[in-house]
């Protein structure tokens, strides 16, 4: 049989094109962007510049605010570290995800996207602060912080489930530790890195070269931080003012023994020298001489407050900065994402609390910032509501992966590709905080936060409404629930709160509006396995 010239190519052809496609197929996967994500913990979104604080400069948050997108509007669903962390790595809300409130042991059999990350071909990794009462499931690699961590001379439990104590800071580690992953990884597959900071959490230990950075500062007081908290009986009740509930010496470390107490026992000599001249010499002798009391003790209290804190915090956007100059250093940032994020606000002084908790404005909204090059554009804003439950699907849209349909969240990463910002989005978020009665004694509540308003429900040993008219009301002192001019659209908020409950399935919150007496479990629930 006599072949034409065409009959022979056609078959050379369609190989070329396969080898073709399975060239262009290995490109798109070797080429699907790396993804490292910063997660810290408590580090409010008034405490950096690229948010116009006021308080300090954070030139490393604000580089990548600069080269990506800053997110002005994005709230967590339950503000409170462990539960944030769950939401993180789920998806979903805390009583969808089972894990409400904080030291319970958080249930890694469940669908969590990391998972998904790796069986799309990422390798993955978690390294720092876990807090979920167990160990990682879903990453190739971990080196996590047991609980807490400490500041100084950390342990840390590997994937081999070895504990190891690492001497230095722990921002300085987490940092060292991350950049040792990833120049170990496996080059061939693109890669998730979370690097779970511990700062800025309680009790605020600076690095030894940031001791007294801001002690020739005089902060100023927040507006509302002498808070009367009049008409909101929630508030009235808690237990987080720097006043009363803010410690002269687990917490400022006044007169802290550094040679006896336990919490400074994985010191070192010299470790142990500088911190105790510091603290004692003088930060406490600063308040001995001063004698002070009342009004000029609050005062006091606060401006150490916050000195450490930013002292605490200024390690940490140091330590990003260190690794911003790593990525560029390997060729890494050009096809990198790098997300900052913390797992909830903080008050630095609003109403005269420090801690999180309350849907009030400083601990609901959240500090996020994102970089990726080629698709976001240098020194974007995204003004949109955005919230903890879209990160793991906007993650997964960004590893170019389908998102499971249980997953409650939603990729916007859509925002950041549409210049226009004309992508149908959420005009409102649902929040439920949970844990009570401690610490801090925070009634459980749940809410809706929309651009002008927020409607909230307290609910167990106080039942109560709230509405805050964020437009004429932005420090959220004034409780209007009730008034006259505002019964409309109390009705209005009604409606969507219900509607919210009703959309993220959260049967506890749909009873009580319901009219139904809160359930026991709503003081204190266990974790659902």
């Amino acid at each position: 049989m006599k072949l034409s010239y065409f009959s022979f190519l056609l078959p050379v052809l369609l190989l070329g094109g396969i080898r073709s496609a399975f060239a262009q197929g290995g490109s798109r996967q070797t080429n699907r962007p790396n993804i490292v994500l910063i997660f810290s913990d408590d580090h409010a979104y008034q405490a950096i510049s690229a948010y116009g604080s006021k308080l300090v400069q954070t030139p490393n948050i604000d580089r990548l605010a600069k080269e990506g997108a800053l997110f002005q509007n994005t709230f967590v669903t339950n503000s409170i570290c462990g539960p944030s962390r769950a939401t993180l790595l789920t998806g979903k809300y805390s009583h969808v995800n089972g894990y409400t409130v904080n030291e319970q042991k958080f249930n890694t059999a469940q669908q969590l996207f990391p998972e998904l990350l790796q069986q799309g071909g990422y390798q993955t990794a978690w390294i720092g602060k876990w807090h979920l009462g167990n160990l990682p499931r879903g990453f190739d690699y971990y080196n996590v912080l047991p609980g807490q961590g400490h500041y100084y001379n950390p342990d840390f439990i590997n994937s081999n489930k070895d504990t190891v104590r690492i001497d230095g800071y722990v921002t300085d580690i987490i940092t060292s530790l991350s950049q040792q992953w990833l120049d170990g990884r496996d080059q061939k597959k693109p890669f998730f890195l979370v690097v779970g900071e511990k700062a800025t959490h309680r009790s605020w230990l600076p690095a030894l070269q940031d001791l007294g950075a801001y002690d020739q500062q005089d902060f100023p007081l927040p507006a509302n931080f002498h808070d009367s908290f009049e008409g909101r009986v929630a508030a009235q009740d808690q237990d987080m003012t720097i006043d009363k509930t803010m410690r002269l010496k687990e917490d400022l470390k006044v007169h802290a023994d550094f040679e006896k107490d336990f919490a400074y026992r994985r010191l070192t000599p010299e470790q142990r020298k500088v911190l105790s001249d510091y603290y004692e010499n003088k930060v406490s002798r600063e308040f001995d001489q001063g004698r002070f009391t009342g009004e000029a003790l609050l005062r006091w209290k606060y401006q150490r407050y916050i000195k450490d804190y930013l002292s605490v915090a200024r390690a940490l956007d140091r330590n990003i900065g260190q690794l911003l100059d790593y990525l560029d250093k390997t060729g890494l940032a050009k096809n990198t994402v790098v997300i900052y994020a913390s797992d909830q606000g903080f008050y630095l002084g609003e109403h005269g609390w420090f801690d999180k908790r309350f849907i009030y404005e400083e601990s609901l909204r959240t500090p996020f910032v994102m970089r990726y090059p080629g698709v976001i554009k240098p020194g974007s804003t995204v003004k949109q509501f955005t919230a903890n439950i879209d990160w793991a699907p906007t993650i997964l849209d960004i590893a170019g992966l389908a998102v499971p349909k249980e997953i409650q969240g939603k990729s916007f990463l859509p925002l950041v590709k549409n210049k226009e910002n004309a992508v149908p989005w959420r005009k409102e978020v649902y929040y439920h905080y949970y844990e009570f009665p401690q610490p801090h004694h925070v009634y459980p509540h749940f809410g809706v936060r929309t651009d002008k308003y927020k409607l909230v429900r307290f609910y167990g040993e106080k039942n109560a409404w709230e509405l805050y008219d964020l437009s004429k009301d932005a420090s959220e002192v004034r409780n209007v629930y009730g008034a006259a001019a505002y019964r409309k659209i109390s009705a209005e908020l009604k409606g969507k709160l219900k509607e919210l409950v009703r959309q993220y399935q959260d049967d506890e919150a749909l009873k009580i509006l319901e009219g139904e007496a809160a359930p026991a479990s709503a003081l204190q629930r266990p974790v659902q396995r």
